[in-house]
């Protein structure tokens, strides 16, 4: 790793001017509860603004099947499908799993390794620091050798404020400087494009997450990135199919037409994702300035959908006629204002409060790029990838269920749990 740190800050001495000295390493903010200033869409750190990049990865010379790809988080939603795209496309696929894995951890060893067949499942805690990182250097992966790429699929199943830190800035971080102390070239990072304007514990541990990629890469001791920031997954869209087909209202926040969102599927962001293994600074789909040491937003094919619209597009594809049940946001700032008192009398409720939080930046935050200068969402400005769109999907449910989108620990009164 320092003999190829050394040979890239050649390289950039020859075909750079000099550059300002890089900023000091970022540190990790105070874990508070107060809301964080309001950022641009696309934010890179001030290292990475400041200094080169550094050079593309060596091994994107070797043919796919050459390639050493290590998949953190490989039975959630997205993870899972991430892993068989790149089997499918034949790479050295590493699966890093916990051993009581999946929703509720409900998956043992054995489910794990035939649910990710064509990879090499190596069972560990992204967690435990130190055990990645024997794992890593004291060859764990077989084959003796580290990864070439590592993509982190890693994200709190609640949202909760310590499990956030602990997994979406804590887990991630420990597989990534394992990886790159092992010689790892490359991080693909799964993020979500709420981090831009971050009110929520969640967004900002993976904010932080995010200002340390790319600052270890503009200083030259670190990776090359590309940080993923899709928009709603069709999963998070799917808990009101069941009840609207059973002829109930379908819930939605004011009017239905305080937030919008472009979602993309799981298998379409786990082909972005693939994409993203072999970086290039050259236009592609999704990524109009490419995807080598670049924050990516993503979102799914056509317009932008309001709750409202997903409403119509339900009751429509439902055959049932429309039945809306529209709820005050003054209702929900309430009852986040009294869990907010009762977490101060009673600690262990802090959580409950910052779940009613997430619920309503959600109901009142589009899921698109929010252009600063205009203080608006700008859907235009959202690239979309893939074809598979919302309404396939609803209607995809509608005939044959949600098996596979179960929502667990996120699920709401039960519903799709």
């Amino acid at each position: 790793m320092q003999q190829r740190q050394r040979q890239q800050q050649q390289q950039q001495q020859q075909q750079q001017p000099a550059a300002p000295a890089p900023a000091a390493p970022t540190r990790r903010p105070a874990r508070s509860s107060a809301p964080a200033p309001r950022r641009p869409a696309v934010r890179a750190s001030a290292a990475a603004a400041a200094a080169p990049a550094p050079a593309p990865p060596s091994y994107l010379s070797k043919p796919n099947d050459q390639v050493r790809v290590l998949v953190a988080g490989p039975t959630g939603y997205i993870g899972k499908f991430v892993v068989k795209e790149l089997v499918a496309r034949g790479y050295q696929v590493f699966a890093l799993s916990r051993e009581n894995a999946g929703i509720k951890g409900k998956l043992g060893r054995a489910d794990v390794e035939r649910e990710l067949a064509g990879a090499t499942v190596v069972f560990g805690d992204p967690t435990d620091r130190a055990a990645v990182s024997r794992l890593l250097r004291e060859g764990g992966l077989p084959g003796g050798a580290g990864p070439d790429v590592v993509v982190s699929c890693l994200a709190s199943r609640t949202g909760g404020k310590k499990d956030s830190w602990r997994v979406d800035h804590d887990a991630s971080k420990n597989v990534f400087d394992a990886a790159a102390e092992a010689g790892a070239e490359h991080l693909v990072l799964l993020s979500a494009i709420c981090v831009q304007r971050p009110l929520l514990e969640f967004q900002r541990a993976k904010l932080a997450l995010e200002e340390s990629i790319a600052g270890n890469a503009a200083a030259a001791s670190g990776p090359s990135y590309s940080i993923v920031r899709p928009t709603a997954f069709f999963k998070s869209l799917a808990g009101q199919i069941k009840l609207v087909s059973e002829g109930k209202p379908y819930v939605m926040f004011g009017d239905g037409t305080l937030a919008a969102c472009k979602p993309i599927s799981e298998r379409d962001l786990a082909r972005f994702i693939a994409d993203c293994v072999r970086p290039s600074a050259e236009a592609s789909e999704g990524a109009p300035r490419g995807t080598l040491n670049a924050v990516l937003p993503i979102g799914g094919p056509g317009e932008a959908m309001t709750a409202r619209d997903q409403a119509d597009a339900l009751f429509r594809l439902a055959r049932v006629k429309p039945n809306y049940f529209p709820v005050p946001v003054a209702l929900m700032d309430g009852i986040i204002s009294a869990l907010d008192l009762l977490a101060r009398l009673f600690p262990q409720m802090e959580d409950s409060a910052e779940f009613g939080r997430i619920g309503r930046y959600y109901a009142t935050e589009s899921m698109l790029v929010w252009d600063e200068a205009r203080r608006a969402y700008d859907a235009d400005a959202t690239p979309s990838y893939g074809a598979d769109t919302l309404e396939a999907f609803f209607e995809r449910a509608l005939r044959e269920g949600l098996a596979g989108q179960e929502l667990g620990d996120q699920a709401v009164f039960g519903v799709n749990e």
